[in-house]
Formats: structure tokens, sequence, C-alpha cells
């Protein structure tokens, strides 16, 4: 039998893409029949293996999509991450989120380009062991909370993703867990449906309790709101949360110190849908929140087999998609760098 190495493709790029995608599904099954055998992909076919394991909205279409998009900027971003040894390999499409999440301003894009492969370094909690299929954690939160982008858009044309709880039990609820299952939904919606004008999170706090308030904690919540401002490459237009209790009280008690002013200006909190509806039409929400959608286990479920059916992307983002601090240039970072000591906050130096 002849395997056939990543190493010796050398085919111009669009072809590249085909073909690796399957090479890559070969490879796949006989590293699991095979484990002795080691695979040694070059970074180059690396990304364009993992790119070629989602469908990705065509430079073109972007370029179409958004006229402030110029062929120069998107050149010199590239010129200057290519000289960035401890980042890893970045394509067009990638590049392109990030511009665009910055208004095409390219100083601002290099600061969210390090500090989003730096975050999902350096928090392992939430970027790691993203496996949908094969990882017990995220099987059990699949149970407990859904998270999954709406169908249809604001009259601004901003676009929903969604959550709520599934599980009301305060001891099913594994935070670190609720967050990389939010991550990889939002992963798969950002990568595939490209840019969008806006990005908008709305939360039903149904059967939220005071017992879930106990599963958080303020490294957690600091980690994520950090990753949320300052790292991933979307025009965040809207923060909501719905059918608001007191225990959301206590929550946003913990969250305040870690959220900056343009965040809590977009910032929501809705205790019924009267107020809802002034942002957002109510009819795209899941049946149980007041909407026309469809049953919320219904769009849980599709979502969850849509992430199923990319485990292999997920996989080979989690293999690429990271720093290699021992290449930045200057001095290193850690998770202290970006995020003080546990235990220390009333020490921190918030923005």
């Amino acid at each position: 039998m002849t395997l056939l190495s990543y190493n010796t493709v050398t085919l111009d790029s669009k072809l590249c893409v085909q073909v690796t995608f399957n090479v890559n599904k070969i490879l796949f099954h006989l590293v699991s029949e095979l484990p002795a055998v080691k695979i040694q992909p070059t970074a180059h076919l690396k990304l364009q293996v993992t790119m070629a394991l989602i469908k990705m909205v065509p430079v073109e279409e972007e370029m179409k999509r958004n006229p402030e998009l110029k062929e120069a900027d998107l050149k010199m971003l590239k010129d200057w991450y290519e000289k960035q040894p401890h980042l890893p390999k970045i394509s067009d499409n990638e590049l392109i989120l990030f511009l665009h999440s910055n208004y095409y301003r390219l100083e601002p894009t290099k600061t969210t380009i390090d500090t989003f492969y730096t975050v999902r370094t350096h928090v392992p909690e939430f970027f790691f062991n993203r496996d949908p299929l094969g990882n017990k954690d995220l099987r059990n939160i699949f149970q407990t909370a859904a998270y999954f982008p709406l169908e249809g858009e604001t009259a601004e044309g901003y676009k929903i993703i969604y959550g709520r709880l599934m599980n009301y039990e305060p001891s099913a609820y594994v935070y670190n867990d609720a967050i990389k299952y939010w991550n990889m939904s939002m992963d798969l919606w950002m990568y595939s449906e490209g840019t969008m004008k806006g990005h908008i999170i709305l939360v039903d706090l149904a059967g939220l309790s005071f017992g879930h308030t106990t599963r958080l904690s303020p490294m957690g919540l600091k980690k994520f709101l950090f990753y949320l401002q300052e790292g991933l490459p979307v025009r965040l237009k809207g923060l909501h949360f719905t059918n608001s209790i007191p225990a959301m009280e206590i929550i946003l008690g913990m969250m305040k110190p870690f959220i900056k002013k343009e965040l809590m200006d977009i910032l929501h909190i809705h205790t019924s849908n009267e107020t809802v509806k002034k942002f957002l039409p109510l009819d795209i929400l899941p049946n149980e929140s007041g909407g026309k959608a469809g049953p919320l286990r219904d769009l849980h479920e599709r979502n969850i087999k849509k992430m199923e059916a990319h485990r292999d992307f997920f996989l080979e983002e989690e293999s690429r998609g990271r720093v290699n601090e021992s290449l930045r240039p200057g001095k290193g970072k850690n998770a202290t760098d970006l995020f003080g000591v546990e235990g220390s906050f009333k020490k921190l130096d918030i923005d």
C-alpha cells in the first residue's frame, strides 16, 4: 500500500483545497486504524485542509459584500502576519473576518488577531478537547444547554446567536463546558457565514436559578468577557438577556468589573419579550421563547448534528490555530499575563 503524505502534494491553491479534503478523510481513517503511522503535515497544507473541512464564503464574494474591503489592505495584513513567527497560518478568509470586525483598520486588526490566537492557546478549558463526538463532557453539556444561530435577522441586518438552558438542574451546568460549546457554535457560524453586518447574542434565562450562580467564577467570566471584547472577530451589536430574574443581578454583579463601556452600552436585560421586540423580530425565536421558529429541541438537535458533521474541522483547527510562544518576538505570554492570578481580583487592573 502506498500512503500519500501531505508533504508530497504540490498543487495550485484552488485545486489543493478539494484534493486535500479527500486526502484528509483517507488519512483520518488510516491514523485510526494504524496508530503507529505518524503524519507531519506542513503548516501551509494543514491550513488548506482545515479550510477544506468547512465551506467558507469565497474571497470574491466577500469583496462584493464589502466595498470597503481592499486587496491592498489584505496584502498588507498578510505581509504583517507572515513576519510573526509565533502565529499560525491564517487563511485569506480568516484575515477578512478580522479586518471586517475592526472596520478595516489595520492596527486594531493586528491586535485582534494576536489576541484571538493567544487566548485560544492559553485557555484550554474553553478551546481544547473540542471533539463533539468523543468528548464526554461536551456530550453532557449538549443535554444541558442549547446554543445556536437563529434563522433571520434584525431590521438592520444583524444576525443572532441564541442560548438557553435545556436542563434546569444547577448541578448539570458546567460553566467551562458551556462556554466551550458556545464557542464551537460561534466558530462554525462565523467561518461558514463569513462577514456579517453585525452580531447579537441573545440568552433566554428561563430555568435560571440562584443555584446556577454558584457554578460560575469571576476568573471564568473574566476570561470569556476578555475574549468576547478583545479577540472575537465579530461586530457585536447587542448582548441581550431575556426572562431575567433576581439571580441575574448576582451574575451581572460578577460580570461588571470585566465589562468595558462599549459592551455595557449594548447590554440589555429584559423581563419579557415586550422590550425584546424593539431589537429583533420575535418570530425568529424558538417556540418556547415566544417565537415561531419551531420547537427548541428540534433546533438544538439540528445544530448538534451540524457540529458532529464538522468534527474534523474542530479537531484540525485545534491542532493548527494556536500560537507558539517560544517563537514570539520578545517575551512569551502565559495565562497569568493575560488574566492575572486566580483569587487576586481586588488587585487587578480592569480596563
